[in-house]
């Protein structure tokens, strides 16, 4: 009778210490993952943000060389490709992250940046959005004060 109870017992004891594990990791994932989700969408937002500052000293550059600014994200890669000091220079220019092909796209989603242009006031503005988020650098209204100003600085 004392060894069948000490068996019940061994039973008991195994079962409890697997529950108490299965617990123990279901409490170790509930507190990670929420925090790895975090920590994720910070890189993502700030690789998006990178990305629209390469976009911003692209625009720069190109109202430097022509004297406007570009009406379209698909025209300032086509001139980047196609000017060679802005090839030869790229490294210093956007930083060794630099790559061409994505750079008028958000990481987040893979949508093109948003630009819109305004030509018809004295002063030349844009404004760069990205379609995911608020974050925009520039302005439409052609307020020059914020001209090439990002909504995160």
């Amino acid at each position: 009778m004392a060894s069948s109870s000490r068996g019940l017992q061994t039973v008991l004891q195994v079962v409890l210490s697997i529950a108490i594990l299965a617990l123990f990791y279901i409490l170790f994932i509930s507190i990670t993952e929420p925090y790895a989700a975090v920590e994720r969408k910070k890189e993502v937002t700030q690789e998006t943000r990178h990305r629209m500052d390469q976009v911003r000293i692209a625009m720069i550059q190109y109202q430097r060389v022509k004297g406007r600014y570009v009406t379209t994200l698909d025209s300032l890669v086509s001139w980047i490709r196609t000017d060679v000091t802005m090839m030869s220079k790229a490294d210093s220019v956007f930083g060794e992250r630099f790559m061409l092909d994505s750079l008028a796209y958000s990481p987040r989603t893979g949508k093109m940046f948003i630009l819109a242009v305004n030509d018809t006031s004295r002063s030349h503005t844009y404004l760069l959005s990205d379609p995911d988020s608020d974050d925009h650098i520039g302005t439409a209204s052609g307020d020059v004060t914020d001209l090439n100003a990002a909504s995160w600085e």
